[in-house]
C-alpha cells in the first residue's frame, strides 16, 4: 500500500483543530516559562527585572482558581461572571467601532485610489491622526460628546474607529492599487466605467489586504474600547474593572492578571470572527485569495 504523505494527512485535520492545538500549546509554554521563571528566580534570590514574589507575580493556578470564586467579599458573582459580561459589553462598543472605522477607511482609501492629488493632500494628516496618543484624545472625545448629550458608548466606539481605520486604509489603498495596469487597462478600453473597475477588479485584488488590516482593527478596536471605558465612567465594561482591579493590586494581583487574560480572550474571539469571515469569503473567491486572477491574455484566450 502506498504510503500517504505528510501533506495529505496534515489536510485530513480541520484547521481550527489545528489552531486550537496550536493555541493551547502556546498557552502551555507560556504557563511553563511563568512558573520556571518563578522557581529559578526564588531559588537564586533574583531580583532583577521582576521580584518573583506572589503580590507582583501570583502562581498561574491562583490567578485560574480566583476566577471561580466571588470577586468581592459577601458577594455571589464569581469573577469569571463578572468578567465575561464586562467583556461582552466592551465587545460591543468595539463592533460598533470597528464597523464604523472599517467603512470610513475603505471610503477614505477609495477616494485615495480615485484621486492621487488627495491621497497627496490628505495621506500625511491621515499618518500624523495615528501620533497623537490615544489616551490624551479619549478624555475629549468624552467631554464633547457629554456636552452634545450623546450616549457615552457613543464616544467610545467613536474612540475604537479612532484606531481602526487607519490599517483598514493603508492596505485597502495598497490592495485597490495591486492589480496590473495592463487589466485596468483592458476594462477601459472595454468601456468600463470606474465603478465597474472598481467593483469587478480592484475590491477583489484587495481583498486578502482588506481582511489582514480587519485582522489588525479588530484588537485595536477592543482596545481602543478599553481605553475609551477609562474617562467615560462607565460602570460596566474591561476599563473600569481594569480600574478597580488595579487599585487592589498590592493585595489581590490574580484579580488584574485575570482581568488582562480576559481582555486578551475578548481581542482573539473578535480576531477568530474576523478570521471566519474570511473563510466563507475564500470559499465564495478562491481564485483571488490563491493568486490566480486571470491576466489579460489569459482572459483573452479563454
Amino acid at each position: 500500500m502506498a504510503a500517504v504523505s505528510p501533506t495529505l494527512e496534515a489536510r485530513t485535520v480541520p484547521r481550527w483543530v489545528r489552531s486550537t492545538l496550536w493555541f493551547l500549546l502556546i498557552v502551555a509554554v507560556l504557563v511553563l516559562v511563568w512558573e520556571a521563571y518563578k522557581f529559578i528566580w526564588t531559588q537564586l534570590e533574583w531580583t532583577w527585572p521582576v521580584r518573583p514574589i506572589n503580590r507582583s507575580m501570583p502562581h498561574t493556578w491562583d490567578i485560574v482558581s480566583a476566577m471561580f470564586r466571588p470577586a468581592r467579599r459577601g458577594g455571589e458573582d464569581i469573577l469569571l461572571v463578572i468578567l465575561a459580561e464586562a467583556a461582552l459589553f466592551t465587545l460591543r462598543e468595539a463592533v460598533l467601532g470597528f464597523v464604523i472605522g472599517g467603512v470610513f477607511g475603505f471610503l477614505l482609501a477609495v477616494v485615495f485610489v480615485r484621486s492621487p492629488l488627495a491621497e497627496r493632500s490628505l495621506m500625511p494628516y491621515v499618518v500624523a491622526s495615528q501620533t497623537v496618543p490615544i489616551i490624551a484624545v479619549a478624555p475629549m472625545v468624552v467631554l464633547w460628546a457629554g456636552r452634545n448629550d450623546w450616549p457615552q458608548w457613543v464616544a467610545v466606539a467613536f474612540i475604537a474607529s479612532y484606531l481602526t481605520f487607519f490599517p483598514v486604509t493603508i492596505n485597502t489603498l495598497r490592495g485597490l492599487q495591486s492589480p496590473d495596469p495592463t487589466a485596468t487597462e483592458l476594462m477601459r478600453s472595454y468601456a468600463a466605467r470606474p465603478g465597474q473597475v472598481l467593483r469587478k477588479l480592484q475590491v477583489p485584488a484587495a481583498l486578502p489586504y482588506i481582511f489582514t488590516a480587519l485582522k489588525i482593527s479588530a484588537t485595536a478596536s477592543v482596545i481602543g474600547s478599553i481605553i475609551g471605558e477609562l474617562p467615560a465612567g462607565f460602570p460596566d465594561g474591561l476599563g473600569r474593572v481594569l480600574l478597580n482591579f488595579a487599585s487592589t493590586f498590592s493585595t489581590s494581583p490574580e484579580k488584574l492578571f485575570a482581568t488582562v487574560f480576559m481582555s486578551a480572550v475578548a481581542g482573539i474571539v473578535f480576531v477568530a470572527a474576523v478570521s471566519l469571515a474570511e473563510r466563507v469569503v475564500v470559499r465564495s473567491r478562491p481564485e483571488v485569495f490563491a493568486g490566480d486572477m486571470l491576466t489579460p491574455d489569459e482572459g483573452r484566450a479563454g
